[in-house]
């Protein structure tokens, strides 16, 4: 029987204190996925009951470390969800409801599938339509990352507990190594947040604080530099 007192953030923060692991580390070639920060998600006024807001500067923090990966030479990638207007092509992902703001009824064109006007979206970065929780499931981000020879990725977006962490462990199991940083994942509730980020720190990926994060991005550059 598992017995705990302690909140998913504070079971967070213990870990990130005190890890139990070593960190992966970056590796040589690194590359950005930004998954699915896409206004039916990120812009909460527009819709209240799909998007959500952990940090509010989680646009301004992504772009950040958007422009350090593009310094070091590496893709940053844009993923969004979008579906046809029947909806046909959604599968049973997205038939879990029907409701005028459900999965399924993000059509391509919409307003809900446009990635967040606050987002700095290079007109050289790839920009890929996923259908599925994954961002590598049934796309070419695979064999993008394998052209640019990437062996790390910062995975940000949303939602932590779903297509961000489905993406992360899809990463590990191409032998890629998964870096997350806690500022540019949002999701709906502060409970899968941070029990998703507890769990990618302990199993799946190199999770970080956005600052620690530029930092060691910006170190690697000036080690390639010299």
């Amino acid at each position: 029987m598992i017995e705990s007192s302690k909140t998913a953030r504070e079971m967070y923060r213990d870990v990130r204190a005190n890890p139990t692991k070593p960190r992966f580390g970056l590796g040589a070639r690194i590359a950005m996925i930004n998954v699915d920060p896409q206004r039916a998600y990120t812009d909460v006024p527009a819709f209240p009951a799909t998007a959500y807001e952990t940090d509010p500067r989680q646009m301004e923090h992504i772009n950040s470390v958007a422009r350090a990966v593009r310094a070091l030479g590496g893709p940053v990638v844009w993923t969004y969800v979008a579906y046809a207007e029947d909806g046909a092509d959604c599968g049973v992902w997205g038939t879990r409801t029907d409701t005028p703001d459900s999965l399924q009824n993000i059509k391509h064109g919409s307003e809900r599938a446009q990635l967040d006007p606050r987002l700095e979206i290079d007109p050289a970065d790839p920009v890929i339509c996923k259908r599925m929780a994954s961002a590598f499931f049934e796309t070419n981000l695979g064999s993008l990352l394998s052209f640019h020879k990437i062996d790390t990725v910062i995975v940000t977006g949303g939602s932590t507990s779903g297509c961000v962490r489905t993406t992360v462990v899809d990463a590990l199991s191409r032998s890629l190594v998964p870096v997350v940083a806690e500022e540019c994942v949002a999701d709906k509730h502060e409970s899968p947040h941070f029990a998703n980020l507890y769990d990618m720190a302990v199993k799946y990926a190199d999770v970080m604080g956005v600052d620690e994060l530029l930092e060691a991005l910006a170190d690697r550059g000036a080690r390639d530099a010299a």
